[in-house]
């Protein structure tokens, strides 16, 4: 990990309606790290209290079992932000941080954060959105997981990563390939488990893998199939 290479603010949705003299007060006053790949960045229970801004690369968020398993809650990319539970109460971290890839990321002081916050009430909606976004997403997880087979959510994460990448909800092409561990990690199963339901979808046409992208030529039957199961 190498400190203090300062980048840049600017791509950070988060700090969007910030003005450019302030965008550049903001990145003095942030600390500036690198990490590499597989680098832990936070660490679940740990007391700090900064929010980090992810300048370049991409960060997973996960927790651990008392198996040592883990469990991936999300990934995030350029642009994005993490840690602003502990800088809004004060709590322990409730997950940990780790970098995919090597990373360029910014921290702030929980001081300095809520201080912007009150100065920019714009910024505070955008944080209220987001941390809805999170609850929501945090509520259809646990539906999942209380009401799905295992094979269903493999199937469900499939279809949520195909709209994550799809520029018209028809087909997509997810690059990288989604590993397996990855994906029995965000769904809480096996990766014998997503081996089986991934050939299943590639047996039945729904999904097609290439040699660095995975394939969905057809969003439809895959949230089709998913429905099915969910109910809805």
């Amino acid at each position: 990990m190498s400190e203090n290479l300062k980048g840049s603010l600017s791509a950070i949705a988060l700090l969007g309606d910030l003005s450019e003299a302030e965008l550049a007060e903001l990145e003095q006053q942030c600390s500036w790290r690198h990490y590499s790949s597989q680098e832990q960045i936070i660490d679940r229970q740990s007391d700090t209290t900064d929010i980090f801004f992810v300048a370049e690369g991409r960060v997973r968020i996960v927790n651990y079992s008392l198996s040592g398993r883990e469990i991936t809650f999300d990934e995030l990319g350029q642009g994005e932000h993490f840690g602003e539970l502990a800088a809004i109460d004060g709590q322990p971290r409730s997950a940990s941080v780790m970098a995919m890839n090597n990373c360029l990321v910014a921290s702030l002081s929980q001081d300095r954060f809520r201080a912007i916050v009150q100065e920019h009430p714009q910024m505070a909606l955008r944080l209220m959105e987001d941390l809805a976004g999170m609850v929501r997403s945090s509520t259809e997880r646990i539906m999942d997981l209380s009401t799905l087979a295992a094979n269903n959510r493999v199937q469900a994460e499939v279809l949520r990563q195909a709209r994550e990448f799809s520029e018209d909800d028809i087909c997509a092409i997810i690059k990288p390939i989604p590993v397996h561990s990855d994906i029995a990690s965000r769904v809480s199963t096996t990766r014998e488990t997503v081996a089986r339901v991934m050939n299943d979808l590639a047996r039945q046409g729904v999904v097609e893998r290439r040699k660095d992208a995975l394939v969905i030529g057809n969003i439809e039957q895959l949230s089709e199939m998913v429905e099915e199961v969910r109910g809805e």
